[in-house]
């Protein structure tokens, strides 16, 4: 009797361990924390927008309430928004064609003012330039604190295609998520081979939310706010249509014709990225470019983000 006393043993415990991984099965897992992200949509369009006060200051304890996002019109609800400090990505980009031949110390010199200011964790930059083609210098690169050796023997020569060069970095650089993302251009302002006008290329950075900072790097008789300059707002290369491109993108356009200069403007880019809401709403779906208005409730407060974006398949394409 004892080989059966002992069977019927081990089969009530194998039952018995039977139930008890079902009942363990049966219990939720324990949650993964949640990350700070947007909720991944073809329809969510994201924001960068800066916000300053009247006398210039950045506005930084704004919250979701305080702000209104006109679509084509419509006010659309904001579904996603975030405020917190996160790393920066710029791409570098020169203009290595032949008219920066005299000036291309003076880029890598507002380059390094850049870098040196690039100190959180997880900041990163990538080198890029073009004449009338787009050259990789170095990729996304997290710390980097100053240009690659090989800058210096670049040698600037041929035409430019700055509007394309700028379209196709801008694409590069979306594809860097969760960070706040900017393309620095570095040029005397001057296009003489592109494909794409300033209004396309500003369409497709605005469609991907990358603002494109201008850094014009020409002496001060070139520089319309220079006391010494003999050219006008109107005739410089680096007003109307280049500076519209930046505005449109929700970045800026400098003159940097000092060491100073130079300086200022490295610390103000990274600044401003530094200073950015980032917003989500969901589009209306319909195909082609949508107005963008992106305003504080407060009217003493100016916001600055991109003026619009493409819905669809209907965007200009760089390549």
């Amino acid at each position: 009797m004892k080989p059966v006393k002992l069977i019927i043993g081990m089969t009530v415990l194998i039952a018995t361990a039977m139930e008890l991984i079902g009942s363990a099965q049966q219990q939720p897992m324990p949650s993964a924390p949640p990350v700070a992200t947007f909720k991944s949509s073809v329809d969510l369009v994201r924001v960068s927008a800066v916000v300053r006060d009247r006398k210039g200051r950045f506005v930084r304890d704004l919250a979701v309430r305080d702000f209104e996002v006109i679509d084509g019109g419509m006010n659309r609800r904001i579904q996603d928004f975030r405020s917190d400090d996160s790393a920066v990505s710029i791409a570098l980009l020169f203009d290595a064609s032949g008219s920066m031949e005299s000036r291309m110390g003076q880029a890598r010199e507002a380059a390094e003012h850049l870098l040196s200011w690039m100190n959180f964790r997880g900041d990163e930059a990538a080198i890029f330039t073009f004449d009338t083609r787009l050259e990789e210098v170095m990729p996304f690169t997290e710390g980097l604190e100053r240009l690659p050796s090989t800058m210096s023997s670049v040698a600037p020569f041929g035409a430019t295609s700055l509007h394309d060069a700028v379209a196709r970095t801008a694409e590069k650089t979306a594809t860097r998520e969760g960070l706040r993302r900017a393309v620095v251009v570095f040029t005397d302002g001057r296009d003489n081979a592109s494909r794409l006008t300033a209004g396309e290329v500003s369409g497709i950075a605005s469609s991907i939310d990358v603002p494109v900072y201008i850094v014009g790097i020409v002496p001060s008789i070139d520089n319309p706010s220079s006391e010494f300059s003999t050219t006008t707002h109107e005739r410089s290369a680096l007003s109307g249509p280049l500076s519209d491109l930046a505005t449109w993108t929700g970045g800026r356009a400098f003159v940097a014709s000092s060491i100073g200069d130079r300086s200022q403007t490295a610390r103000q880019i990274v600044d401003e990225l530094r200073h950015q809401y980032l917003i989500a709403f969901e589009s209306s779906g319909k195909p082609g470019w949508h107005p963008l208005e992106v305003r504080a409730k407060d009217k003493d407060l100016t916001v600055r983000a991109r003026s619009g974006y493409f819905a669809g398949q209907s965007r200009p394409i760089s390549d």
